[in-house]
């Protein structure tokens, strides 16, 4: 088989069943498909269908449309290749639960107005380093004891340094790569276990932040460029390499990318991505390149 199809439900349930396998065996069966024996990646979790003789993405539709009411992911990609030797994450709202700037606004009085260009610019319908430049700009003047703050109310997003310490098991590179703040992104580099990290830097003089970000801005195009960068640095095709985000300034990689997963995104970019995770953590990230649940285990 030369495809494979996999199903992912939520750690916390409900679980993954026999009922949602052969549901979606049924329908790719349906289109002419011949299917293999399912295998669990994590019983009640994950579990690949392997299959031949229908075309990935008609798989996957017919499989969504027949399990359209349970909350199960699944993507539908060729088996051969799937174990990727590079991660470039983005970091709020995928690596981390929140959005780093919307919190710290929170400390200016400031973040429902913050928040509402963020959502815009994450959905596409603003620029983004206008957007950055826009929201930085309202935070003159705050105390840059306010970043040690905001920092301390971070909540990683389950499953993130699980992702990461698998695949940096099994010798892949991890990237964090992020539009927000190398204050927040250095950390987080250090506290879940990536390799390196790239961000904007805020400008802060005399204890206190200016409003203004270091030029230039690292956006959507910076965030392709490092991930074409370092595929070459580790000669690497980018067949080879997996990214994941949720706005669209992650999108022009998630494209880029060997697998690119929209995590829990943003209409626009789910709407436009190869793969996306509506309900699962990030470890679904590892079921999709085919690890299984002794392997993650072991790290």
């Amino acid at each position: 088989m030369d495809l494979v199809l996999t199903l992912i439900a939520p750690a916390a349930g409900p679980a993954l069943d026999a009922t949602h396998l052969h549901a979606a065996a049924a329908a790719l069966k349906d289109l002419g498909a011949t299917v293999g024996p399912p295998r669990w990646l994590k019983r009640g979790e994950a579990a690949d269908l392997p299959f031949a003789d229908l075309a990935a993405d008609r798989a996957e539709a017919a499989a969504r449309a027949a399990l359209s009411v349970a909350p199960v992911d699944l993507a539908a990609q060729p088996a051969r290749g799937r174990r990727k030797r590079l991660l470039v994450a983005d970091m709020d709202s995928t690596i981390v639960t929140g959005e780093t700037l919307d919190e710290l606004a929170a400390f200016a009085g400031l973040k429902e107005r913050v928040c509402a260009i963020t959502a815009r610019a994450m959905n596409g319908e603003l620029d983004f380093a206008a957007a950055l430049r826009q929201r930085v700009a309202m935070l003159e003047g705050l105390p840059a004891e306010t970043l040690e703050r905001t920092y301390e109310r971070i909540a990683l997003t389950p499953g993130a340094a699980t992702l990461v310490a698998a695949m940096r098991a099994h010798g892949a590179v991890c990237a964090l790569v992020s539009g927000g703040f190398r204050f927040f992104t250095s950390r987080v580099r250090d506290r879940v276990g990536f390799h390196l990290d790239q961000a904007n830097e805020l400008i802060i003089e005399a204890g206190r932040l200016t409003g203004r970000v270091a030029e230039p801005i690292l956006d959507k195009n910076a965030k392709l460029a490092t991930l074409r960068r370092l595929a070459a640095e580790h000669a690497l095709p980018l067949s080879a390499t997996v990214a994941v985000g949720d706005g669209a300034n992650d999108l022009p990689m998630l494209l880029a990318a060997g697998l690119g997963v929209a995590f829990r995104a943003k209409p626009s970019v789910a709407a436009a991505a190869r793969v996306r995770i509506d309900h699962a953590d990030l470890t679904a990230l590892l079921w999709l390149q085919g690890y299984t649940e002794t392997e993650v285990a072991a790290t």
